[in-house]
C-alpha cells in the first residue's frame, strides 16, 4: 500500500500549488459546499493513479483544491463506499492521501438515518462518537508502521474541542444542532425496522453506511476529525416510511447551507 499512495501523492503534488491544511469529504447530496471553495484545481478521480472511482448518484468524483476561510483545504466531492465492493483499505485510501499531502484535520459528512425518537428529517447531527456494525476494517492486515501504530486508540475519535466551538457557531447562529452516536452498517439496503430498533438499543441516534472507516484511518495517522451528519429519514416506530436514494439526496440538499454556514466559520477558526 505504501508504494501506491507514494505514488498518487506525488501525481497530486506535481499538479497543486500549495499544500492542503484541511481535508473535507462530502456526503451525499452535499456536495454543493464546493460552490463556497475558491477553486485552484479540479482533479477527477478516474484521472489519479490507484484511486478508487464514485459509482453512486449525489457524489460527483473528484478532488478539489482550494481556499475557504483562508484555509487551504482540499475535498473530496463524492466518496467510496464498502456496499460499492471496494476493500476497506480502498475506502480509506484518499483519507492516507490527503493526509500525506498536509492535512492536519479531516472533516465529515454523510447523510444518515435518525433513530433517536427526538430528531427530525434535516437536522443536523453532529457526531461524538461511532459505533462499527461493517463487520471489516481498515486496518485489518499488516501494519504500516510509517502511518500509525499497530493498536490506535478510539477513545476520542472526534474533537470534542471541535464539537464545541461548532456548538458555540451553530448558537450565535440560532441554527439547531443535535449530537449523538452514529452507527455505521455495510449497506446498500436500508434498514429493516427491526434492525433499526436493534441499533437504538445499543445506543445509537443515527445509522448510516459510511464515515466510520475514514475517521479510524484519519485517527490511525494521528489526524483531529470531526463529522456532521443529516438526518435525511427516520427509523423511528411510527415514523418510518418508505425511502428512494433521491429522497435522501434532497434532504441533504435542503440541510446543506446551513452546514456550509457552520462549516465555513469553524475553518476559519482553526490554527
Amino acid at each position: 500500500m505504501l508504494d501506491k499512495l507514494k505514488e498518487t501523492v506525488e501525481f497530486l503534488k506535481t499538479r497543486i500549488s500549495a499544500k492542503p491544511e484541511i481535508g473535507i469529504i462530502l456526503g451525499t447530496g452535499l456536495g454543493g459546499l464546493v460552490s463556497e471553495i475558491e477553486i485552484l484545481h479540479t482533479i477527477p478521480y478516474a484521472t489519479i493513479p490507484n484511486f478508487p472511482v464514485s459509482t453512486v448518484e449525489g457524489h460527483t468524483g473528484q478532488l478539489i483544491f482550494g481556499r475557504m476561510s483562508g484555509k487551504n483545504i482540499v475535498a473530496m466531492q463524492g466518496r467510496f463506499h464498502y456496499y460499492e465492493g471496494y476493500s476497506m483499505q480502498e475506502v480509506a485510501f484518499p483519507v492516507r492521501v490527503m493526509k500525506l499531502l498536509g492535512i492536519h484535520l479531516l472533516v465529515v459528512s454523510n447523510a444518515s438515518g435518525g433513530v433517536n425518537p427526538s430528531f427530525e428529517v434535516g437536522d443536523l447531527m453532529i457526531i461524538e462518537d461511532h459505533i462499527n456494525l461493517m463487520k471489516d476494517n481498515p486496518l485489518i492486515g499488516r501494519n504500516e508502521d510509517e502511518l500509525g501504530t499497530r493498536f490506535p486508540d478510539m477513545g476520542h475519535a472526534y474533537d470534542h474541542e471541535l464539537i464545541n466551538k461548532v456548538f458555540f457557531i451553530a448558537g450565535k447562529h440560532d441554527i439547531p444542532l443535535q449530537k449523538g452516536i452514529y452507527a455505521a452498517v455495510s449497506g446498500p439496503t436500508f434498514e429493516t425496522p427491526a434492525e433499526y430498533r436493534y441499533i437504538r438499543s445499543i445506543g445509537a441516534d443515527a445509522v448510516g453506511m459510511s464515515t466510520v472507516p475514514e475517521v479510524i484511518a484519519a485517527r490511525h495517522m494521528g489526524l483531529r476529525c470531526f463529522a456532521f451528519s443529516v438526518i435525511s429519514d427516520l427509523g423511528v416506530p411510527g415514523k418510518i416510511v418508505e425511502i428512494t436514494h433521491h429522497d435522501v439526496i434532497m434532504a441533504a440538499s435542503n440541510a446543506e447551507p446551513r452546514m456550509t454556514k457552520i462549516l465555513k466559520e469553524l475553518i476559519a477558526t482553526i490554527d
